[in-house]
């Protein structure tokens, strides 16, 4: 095993602002403009820098992106602008289980000055632990990229199909219902008057962020003593009627259904019908939440019952199914081997990152 050693983490990179870009100077192109919160934009111009390994440095901290093309880091990030002989994926996981936090001056928009970072003791490995670690953690990280994209490719199949049958080869014989009748819309609850009561009986609560970030050890938490179809399980299908209005069927762990939140459900219909018949209406439910949106763009029940479907035949509905159904099980079990080894690498990365687990580089 190779030696680990301590430095000064301005003795393993160094760490540079980024650059201003105003928006009356940015012109539409193709490299990536990288914020604090990531890829944010798209520019004709770059900066000639090495691979991209950009972390916040003002408004959002402590995350981290790889960046492996040419790109335009903007002044509230920093970015490496020189790995010192360190395999630069190394520094991007490594990064990760840095405590940013710990620099920030926890004004109301956090900010951290580099300067302060670099004054940092950090123990790395040796350059060939660093390629092994990278080996390791990069197989599930492309792992997981590649059920994205096949995930991807499925929606956009299954949207096709949706399309085809429903507004391109649609028969006039076909009932016309309102989403509403197609199936059941269940608002959730709020959690906070359900708090839990011991840490056996409890369950993290379903919130609109965490649609897109998944659960957290910051999540919140309620109580189990809610009627049961207040419980959100893997595969159900949740919609986000508030804020940031959106479609997923959910593929975490049981949690509980908070307010803002539809759980979609119907007795009668198949879930691929009413799942794709939601976001066949999701942008004209968007367009209508700005219309009249106050503080907080919404939809309304009433926009559910003026949303049109058509249904087709019990037999029609049934021979759809056989085509379309095997995609949306595959999409589901995906989704399942994701949540699977992103838990995973979250799991080794700061093991590996701390020595706790240690891999070694096979002799050639």
């Amino acid at each position: 095993m190779s030696e680990w050693k301590e430095y000064k983490l301005g003795d393993v990179i160094n760490l540079k602002r980024g650059y201003d870009l105003p928006n009356s100077k940015r012109r539409p192109g193709i490299y990536p403009i990288v914020s604090s919160s990531g890829i944010t934009d798209f520019h004709k111009e770059y900066m000639k820098l090495p691979p991209g390994v950009v972390t916040g440095r003002y408004g959002t901290i402590g995350k981290v992106f790889f960046i492996a093309e040419p790109y335009w880091p903007l002044n509230t990030a920093l970015y490496v602008t020189d790995f010192k002989g360190n395999d630069p994926k190394f520094i991007f996981y490594f990064l990760q289980s840095f405590d940013f936090e710990k620099f920030s001056d926890k004004s109301t928009v956090p900010g951290i000055n580099r300067n302060h970072l670099h004054t940092e003791n950090v123990i790395i490995p040796q350059v060939p632990e660093q390629h092994a670690i990278v080996s390791v953690l990069s197989s599930l990280d492309d792992k997981i990229d590649l059920l994205h994209r096949q995930n991807a490719t499925l929606e956009k199949m299954a949207e096709t199909l949706f399309r085809q049958w429903f507004v391109e080869e649609a028969k006039e014989d076909w009932a016309e219902k309102s989403l509403s009748s197609i199936a059941d819309f269940l608002n959730g609850l709020a959690c906070q008057k359900f708090p839990p009561k011991n840490d056996l009986e409890k369950l993290p609560v379903l919130k609109i962020k965490d649609l897109s970030s998944g659960i957290t050890e910051n999540s919140d938490w309620a109580s189990t003593n809610v009627k049961p179809e207040y419980v959100v399980k893997n595969g159900d299908v949740i919609f986000a009627w508030s804020a940031s209005l959106m479609v997923k069927i959910w593929n975490g762990d049981d949690c509980i259904l908070n307010q803002h939140l539809f759980k979609v459900t119907s007795p009668f219909y198949p879930k691929w019908f009413y799942y794709l018949w939601c976001k066949y209406h999701l942008e004209e439910f968007i367009a209508k939440a700005a219309s009249h949106a106050t503080t907080m763009g919404h939809i309304k029940r009433g926009d559910l019952d003026e949303a049109m479907v058509q249904v087709p035949s019990k037999n029609e509905l049934n021979e759809m199914t056989l085509t379309i159904q095997p995609i949306m099980d595959k999409l589901i079990f995906n989704n399942n081997q994701i949540r699977t080894l992103t838990t995973l690498r979250d799991t080794l990365l700061p093991k590996l990152m701390s020595g706790e687990v240690r891999v070694e580089r096979p002799e050639l």
